[in-house]
């Protein structure tokens, strides 16, 4: 696919799925508005992915998928992300949950993951993240039961939750010898005791359907249970987890700024020419630049670095620098727009809430800025998070 960014050359969209993308984006951008003004998850447009072949995509070739990179996968989201940004976070949260596994099956010959992954190709599965409420600290109850665990709890954030068939989440035990565990499991989303509630009413990413999941009583077998790891303490796995998974999820939100870039160049170009002007879309592509040089560089890590708290600092320092770069560019996208962005019909409105997102994955900026002084310093990361 020909670059279609002066930046592309920092991370080229030269993939066969960016260009995929690219070819359903009038479809999906057709839709985007609507499910912003009503709430309502772009399950059409999740349907035109699955059916393009999108879904299995990160799936090793030798277990049934599409074998792509790091680079390809964050360039067909960062593409989706021109279209829909509802879309493209959404389903950089599945994207993320495949591409996990599937480097753990290619770079550490993690057999274990091969079943779930085999699953998603074949089924075409769609896997949910419960996310934020799932990070180092964990979140819910598990109850040990003859034969597995019973679960409690309320996991926010479940994008796409709504057509989702696997939910990736986690519980905590307690009352253990070496203090509460965290483990982590899959749970069906058509088990009788998991129901959705229609809590997502928020300011942007609109059609994620990224509700709360109640999980109210699901026994996981023990067979069940990937990973059982001390809970508010870095697991290994959860080095792998920021190395892989945030390069994704940030490649919806620079796709927002740069479609941002888009509309506030063409709408500027019709206003009456002034040096305030062409000055605002000069920083704008500044600032937006800065957001691609950064997650060029947490895509790099992504596919040479090994995981650690090292590459996890890199890793969260590119996260903090797209979010603020690009939350940056699309303000300065607003102003140079004129007064036509203030109006929904612009489009610019519907990027501007939906960048705010960028804000709030992990690490948020205290935690971020901590993480990042305490490796610089040499002292203890274990607990900060």
């Amino acid at each position: 696919m020909t670059a279609t960014h002066e930046a592309d050359a920092v991370v080229p969209i030269t993939t066969d799925l960016a260009a995929l993308a690219h070819a359903l984006g009038p479809s999906l951008a057709a839709r985007a508005q609507t499910a912003d003004d009503t709430d309502a998850f772009v399950a059409d447009n999740f349907a035109d992915l699955k059916a393009s072949g999108l879904i299995e995509a990160g799936v090793p070739a030798d277990l049934g998928g599409g074998g792509a990179s790091i680079t390809a996968l964050a360039a067909m989201i960062r593409e989706l992300a021109h279209h829909c940004g509802s879309t493209a976070l959404a389903f950089s949260m599945h994207t993320h949950q495949v591409a996990i596994p599937a480097w753990r099956w290619t770079r550490q010959q993690a057999a274990p993951v091969a079943p779930l992954l085999k699953r998603v190709a074949a089924e075409r599965l769609i896997l949910l993240s419960s996310g934020g409420s799932d990070w180092i600290a964990g979140s819910g109850k598990a109850e040990k039961v003859e034969g597995g665990y019973r679960i409690t709890a309320r996991k926010i954030f479940t994008s796409a939750s709504p057509i989702g068939d696997l939910l990736m989440t986690g519980a905590v035990l307690e009352g253990e010898p070496e203090g509460p565990q965290v483990l982590h499991f899959g749970i069906p989303m058509n088990s009788p005791k998991v129901s959705v509630l229609p809590t997502w009413k928020t300011m942007g990413m609109r059609g994620t359907g990224s509700n709360d999941v109640m999980i109210d009583g699901h026994v996981v077998p023990e067979a069940g249970v990937a990973l059982k790891r001390k809970q508010g303490e870095w697991h290994p796995l959860f080095h792998i987890i920021s190395m892989i998974a945030f390069p994704l999820i940030y490649a919806a939100y620079l796709g927002v700024a740069e479609a941002a870039r888009e509309r506030a160049v063409a709408m500027a170009g019709k206003r009456r020419p002034s040096d305030h002007v062409v000055t605002l879309v000069g920083q704008l592509d500044t600032e937006l630049r800065a957001a691609q040089y950064a997650h060029a560089a947490m895509v790099a890590t992504a596919e040479t670095a090994a995981p650690s708290a090292v590459t996890t600092n890199e890793i969260m320092i590119g996260r903090a620098l797209v979010a603020r770069h690009a939350i940056a560019a699309v303000e300065l996208a607003m102003e140079a727009a004129g007064g036509g962005a203030f109006y929904r019909d612009s489009g610019l409105e519907r990027l501007f809430r939906d960048i705010q997102g960028a804000r709030y994955h992990p690490m948020q900026t205290g935690p971020q800025h901590e993480f990042a002084g305490r490796i610089a310093l040499g002292m203890d990361v274990a607990t900060v998070f």
